[in-house]
């Protein structure tokens, strides 16, 4: 005779393997959202590397200036096209996520290409080494935006794999750009030979995807989006928008030189970067799927997110500080002994910063925009505020301590806004999938 017991044993033996499939499929998916930031951040680094080598601290300030002004740029891009789309089109049919992506990466483009001839007309009327950096680089925004996202595009498909073949191409075609870069020896060479790549993976990301972008109908999309899309915007550009404070209220303080030095000590933590980054391209559509298929599951998951990141940020930065001189001389030239006085306290603040994006990751899931938008308008101002009155107490080593303080703050106030919107997690609906 069968008992009750004994009717319920096969389903819980079919549902192991179930169980072991998914976590299977979600390890994919991470590791080719590592494999796919440790292409791009490795080129960052290569590149950067190369340019502080070739041109000195002084002339690496300015392509850093450029750089965090790109940063700017890419995050507006992102909060408007790329962020909505990765929470409501995430694990969707094809044809919902195809018709998306033709808004979505219209969106960017139409971004890269208005803020783009800004920055060209711009550039003229600066003048001096910086006028030419930021005439190339709005040439070329239009395809860096392009190209950034149809990564999170792929992603959202769970498609890591094109993301990743799509980053090696841009990073084969920055080889012979730079190499001319290199011998024409000016900050604005560096910079055209880094966007001018890109462009050639934008339009490798087309063949890919069989998608063309539709600017015209970028329109649609940011009235569509535009309850996520405008306070991830304000999040985004609150957060690179203190970074390119920061750095240019150092170079003002001390000196366009200091910009030099901290941007040298963050490409010391660039591999453990690559980490940090390739995370974030997967985290918000996982953690969506977590909330879809096992809600009590999101808290953990969170706190696995952040606490690894931030304890890997720790090791990487202790193995950090055991790199001789000659070794990091080799790596950074002049821009070395500058920027490994800085090791420690940008450490703790990436460590805060991998901290916090568990939580992060959280909110963006629940879709919970008002909360992740107070959250980073008060890191960003943190960051500011610490930065710059670090920089004028202590000069660079000052500014570095003063961002870590600020970003380990900034991270305990997202897990606090996490507890609290999990608490009313009944209040909350799930980000709903909408047809364009």
């Amino acid at each position: 005779m069968t008992t009750e017991g004994e009717k319920t044993a096969p389903p819980a033996r079919e549902t192991a393997p179930a169980g072991r499939s998914a976590r299977r499929a979600l390890a994919g998916r991470l590791s080719w959202g590592l494999a796919d930031q440790a292409a791009s951040s490795i080129s960052n680094f290569v590149v950067g590397m190369y340019v502080a080598r070739s041109l000195g601290v002084t002339a690496f300030g300015v392509f850093s200036l450029a750089w965090v002004t790109y940063g700017v740029v890419l995050n507006v891009s992102r909060g408007l096209a790329t962020d909505p789309l990765v929470v409501r089109f995430s694990g969707v049919p094809e044809d919902s996520w195809r018709a998306a992506v033709v808004r979505s990466t219209g969106t960017a483009l139409g971004v890269g290409t208005a803020i783009g001839a800004v920055c060209a007309a711009a550039g003229p009327a600066v003048g001096g080494r910086v006028g030419p950096a930021f005439l190339c680089l709005g040439l070329t925004l239009p395809g860096l935006l392009l190209q950034d996202a149809w990564r999170f595009s792929f992603f959202a498909a769970g498609a890591g794999r094109k993301a990743f073949v799509n980053d090696l191409v841009w990073c084969v075609a920055l080889v012979p750009a730079m190499v001319v870069a290199a011998h024409v020896g000016t900050v604005a060479a560096f910079v055209l030979a880094w966007g001018a790549s890109a462009w050639v993976a934008a339009g490798y990301g087309c063949l890919q995807s069989g998608v063309r972008p539709g600017p015209a109908r970028a329109r649609g999309w940011l009235r569509e989006q535009r309850d996520l899309g405008y306070r991830y915007l304000v999040e985004n550009v609150s957060l690179s928008g203190a970074s390119q404070l920061r750095a240019y209220g150092l170079g003002a303080i001390v000196g366009v030189g200091a910009v030099g030095a901290v941007r040298g000590a963050e490409l010391l933590m660039g591999p453990f970067l690559a980490v940090l980054m390739g995370l974030s391209l997967v985290t918000v559509p996982e953690a969506a799927r977590v909330l879809r298929q096992a809600p009590h599951r999101l808290r953990p998951f969170c706190l696995l997110l952040g606490g690894g990141q931030a304890g890997a940020a720790l090791l990487w930065g202790g193995a950090l500080l055991l790199v001789p001189d000659r070794l990091g001389e080799l790596a950074l030239g002049d821009v070395w002994s500058s920027a490994s006085r800085l090791i420690v306290p940008i450490t703790l603040g990436v460590a805060g910063a991998g901290l916090g994006t568990g939580a992060a990751a959280g909110l963006r899931a629940l879709g919970a925009a008002r909360r992740s938008l107070r959250c980073q308008l008060f890191a960003s101002a943190a960051y500011v505020g610490g930065g710059l009155g670090g920089a004028a107490a202590a000069g660079t080593v000052g500014s570095a301590w003063g961002v870590a303080a600020a970003t380990v703050g900034g991270s305990a106030l997202w897990w606090l806004q996490l507890r609290s919107a999990l608490r009313e997690r009944p209040l909350l609906s799930v980000p709903e999938v909408r047809t364009p």
